[in-house]
């Protein structure tokens, strides 16, 4: 795998923390990628950003069934995404400021109310 995450620190994620699948990492990774991009100029991202990242990008990819394909990599709510931030931390993917912690993820959103009574159906084509 090339990339920021190779095998080897694939490896570390599910010895240390096996309670996410290994997409839910990469996936995060990719939301916060695209968070940077967008920005212009790097900077810090709050946990409450990159939450807001991961609930967009889900919509985007997997549109109604987001929740659903989170919940299979064991994200069910913004908590499960800090406790990915800071596996990523522990395993030395990202680095983290003296202020950060998992409190800023606690309650950012809630899944069912996102991905399922607001889901965002206008726009959407369907086949």
């Amino acid at each position: 795998m090339s990339g920021p995450v190779g095998d080897e620190v694939l490896q570390m994620l599910r010895e240390r923390h096996p309670r996410f699948a290994e997409e839910a990492y990469l996936f995060v990774l990719s939301a916060l990628q695209r968070i940077l991009n967008d920005l212009g100029e790097p900077r810090h991202i709050s946990g409450r950003e990159l939450a807001m990242g991961v609930r967009d990008l889900a919509l985007e990819k997997f549109g109604p069934m987001a929740r659903t394909v989170l919940g299979h990599w064991g994200i069910h709510s913004t908590e499960d995404v800090g406790a990915i931030v800071f596996a990523l931390v522990d395993c030395g993917i990202l680095i983290k400021q003296p202020t950060d912690s998992p409190e800023a993820f606690r309650d950012v959103f809630d899944f069912e109310e996102v991905f399922e009574r607001n889901y965002p159906w206008a726009g959407r084509r369907f086949p």
